[in-house]
């Protein structure tokens, strides 16, 4: 009775916990909406409420339609895709060489140098990429973005990559190669079937990330015409005012077509987190 009595007692203040920290999490969240529906008048009181007295819409109006909010979602989707298609190629090949060749001393440098390149923060390389970016004509560009995104997320990519590789027996590749197959067919036609909870979850990442990239796109564009999502948030702060209601507007905005993904593929990104974790 006394270890059924401690486990109840255990399990209640468990929930009680997850469910402050949770609330904790996603308050910022549900504050971020309430604004959204809010008049200026109501953003602007002395008093704090989680209550809309008159909600609005003018917000998403100015948002969608006067700021050109389309067109930016519009960059943002080409920026993120291109990115997450070029870094998902070079994750697969580079995975599967730290798996199947990690003795080699090429792959262990490379290795190393991935490693490395994680632990420094990305503001400390926004002065050289930047000379770097005006010096290859690819400031006020796709390409510029691109490039800068895809270079950050390649190597945790290709480490989830080849976590997942390392599980895959190479009794199948053998198997393969009797069959007549080469490395390349062996990649495409085994490998990337069996990896496609782990090809979706480490896909997601590198989209995600580049979506909601902030630093280089804010110095990189200064211009409508290719202006990201993210740092178009950003126009609604003026030199002496805030526009609270255009800027929770185009936040929610920014955050739908990442949650809409992320809810029809949380499934596979799980079960691609899961699948490398487990080796033997």
């Amino acid at each position: 009775m006394l270890n059924k009595r401690n486990r109840v007692i255990s399990r209640v203040i468990t929930y009680v916990l997850v469910s402050i920290i949770s609330f904790f999490c996603i308050f910022p969240l549900i504050w971020m909406i309430i604004s959204a529906f809010k008049p200026k008048n109501e953003i602007r009181t002395a008093i704090p409420s989680l209550m809309i007295d008159s909600p609005t819409i003018d917000n998403f109006k100015r948002v969608l339609v006067d700021a050109g909010f389309i067109n930016y979602i519009k960059n943002s989707f080409i920026v993120s895709s291109i990115a997450c298609i070029i870094s998902m190629v070079i994750a697969i090949m580079a995975g599967y060489a730290l798996s199947r060749y990690y003795k080699k001393r090429i792959v262990k440098v490379s290795n190393f140098a991935m490693m490395l390149s994680q632990m420094i923060p990305g503001v400390l390389l926004l002065v050289p990429l930047y000379i770097i970016m005006q010096g290859l004509k690819l400031l006020e560009s796709y390409q510029g973005l691109i490039l800068a995104y895809t270079t950050f997320v390649i190597p945790l990519c290709t480490f989830m990559m080849s976590s997942f590789f390392d599980t895959v027996p190479l009794a199948l590749e053998e198997a393969a190669e009797i069959d007549g197959y080469n490395k390349f067919q062996i990649i495409i036609k085994v490998i990337i079937p069996l990896s496609i909870p782990s090809l979706i979850s480490t896909g997601l990442y590198a989209f995600i990330n580049a979506w909601n990239e902030f630093m280089f796109g804010y110095i990189f564009i200064s211009t409508d015409k290719f202006r990201t999502l993210t740092p178009a948030i950003m126009l609604f702060k003026g030199a002496n005012t805030i526009d609270w209601g255009g800027m929770m507007a185009g936040s929610v905005v920014a955050v739908i077509p990442v949650t809409i993904i992320f809810l029809f593929l949380q499934k596979y990104f799980l079960a691609g987190l899961m699948s490398g974790s487990v080796k033997g």
